[in-house]
């Protein structure tokens, strides 16, 4: 044996390369699921296997930013007057979602109200003083320095300065246009390369949640993790799908399912709304949707679409509610929903972003800011299930309702 290769074991390296990119990229996310679930079961110490994943999300956040930059200036510089977009409807669709799902997490509390252990020791970080805090943050997003926006993944600064350079740039001749599509066009190939690199980034993923987080830290907050995903479910395969039949009067969920399968599948494993933008931008392009629509809806959605914070909020601010022996009348679960609703939209785009937004609905009921950190700390432990299947809702809903609003005024038989 001389260590090289024959070309009969070249050929079928060389065949087995041509199979695997033909396949298709669902199929090979499942297979990098499984391979990775049976590597931590068999090297649960080889840590190298999970920087996989580690560089997979990375090459996704590092891109997000600059993909989203260049689209929507590019979509806003090449806009011609009177073109269609969808936007206003994408947006009452955002908010209305957020909120239905944060409605449902108060009236599924009245059904299965449960308790908290609230002895554990406070979480690190630190959460607003209030709704006008969180208000105030997100205004002051907008006006970032536009660089400190890109290099800090400020969606709502890259957002705004996006708006502005796409407007302005409505005047520059058409060799300038052309170099914003070309740039467009070049940041969308590097984040197809990086796509084609999800089942191996999934595969490490998956390894790290198993070989190194486990379940067992799950065990004494079961119960209070089955309300949260099962919540979250109910609004993904009910509420959601009222949603999508009101607007396009036709069976939801092949609509709802492929938006899970796609989008949620690698939300849960990125855990970040940020981080699935281009993910979700890929989707829309295969489903036919006007880019003008949702090169901006995307991530927009991933700041101000937050369904499964809504829950995570509710949920874990009226079990320490029941801990704590408070009485509470709807009217004042209402406004509960209302609160979490926009603190939701003050979740950053990373995982665990809802959980220090706790403490400001945990302030509607006078709960102090110590035991409030201390529901924050239960959210940490359950995060694992907790946080991904939060961002596979909030990010899915982002794709779902950027399609329902263009597809509404499709013909019938085009609607998916």
């Amino acid at each position: 044996m001389d260590g090289k290769l024959s070309i009969k074991e070249v050929l079928m390296v060389k065949r087995f390369i041509q199979t695997w990119n033909k396949t298709n990229l669902m199929k090979r996310i499942a297979i990098g699921i499984f391979v990775g679930a049976l590597l931590a079961l068999l090297l649960p110490q080889a840590s190298a296997i999970g920087l996989l994943g580690e560089i997979f999300v990375g090459g996704l956040r590092a891109i997000a930013p600059l993909l989203v930059f260049a689209l929507v200036a590019n979509a806003l510089s090449q806009h011609q007057k009177g073109t269609q977009t969808n936007m206003k409807s994408v947006i009452i669709l955002y908010l209305l979602g957020t909120f239905a799902a944060a409605l449902v997490a108060v009236l599924v509390n009245y059904l299965f109200p449960i308790t908290i252990s609230l002895t554990g020791t406070s979480a690190e970080g630190t959460s607003p003083d209030g709704l006008g805090e969180v208000i105030s943050n997100l205004l002051l997003k907008i006006v970032d320095n536009p660089l400190n926006a890109l290099i800090q993944a400020n969606y709502i600064g890259i957002l705004s300065w996006a708006v502005v350079f796409g407007v302005a740039m409505r005047e520059a001749s058409e060799h300038s246009k052309d170099l914003l599509q070309t740039l467009a066009d070049i940041t969308s190939k590097i984040v197809e390369w990086i796509i084609n690199l999800a089942p191996f980034g999934i595969l490490g993923l998956v390894y790290t949640t198993i070989a190194g987080q486990g379940f067992d830290g799950l065990k004494s907050y079961g119960l209070l993790l089955l309300l949260l995903v099962g919540t979250m479910f109910f609004v993904a395969l009910v509420i959601n799908p009222i949603f999508v039949y009101i607007m396009i009067r036709k069976n939801p969920y092949p609509l709802v399912f492929k938006c899970l399968r796609v989008s949620g599948l690698t939300a849960f494993f990125t855990r970040s709304s940020a981080a699935n933008i281009p993910v979700n931008i890929k989707l829309c392009k295969e489903l036919g949707l006007n880019p003008d629509t949702y090169s901006v809806s995307i991530p927009l959605g991933s700041t101000i679409n937050m369904a499964g914070a809504a829950v995570t909020i509710n949920t874990l601010t009226l079990a320490a509610v029941n801990t704590l022996g408070i009485q509470v009348d709807f009217g004042t679960a209402l406004v509960l929903s209302i609160v979490a609703a926009v603190s939701a939209c003050g979740a950053s785009g990373v995982a665990g972003g809802s959980l220090l937004l706790i403490p400001v609905a945990c302030s509607l009921f006078g709960i102090d800011n110590d035991i409030a950190m201390q529901v924050v700390s239960v959210g940490f432990i359950i995060g694992v299930i907790q946080d991904s299947c939060e961002t596979a809702l909030n990010s899915s809903t982002d794709v779902l309702f950027t399609a329902i609003s263009e597809m509404k005024d499709w013909p019938k038989e085009e609607r998916y």
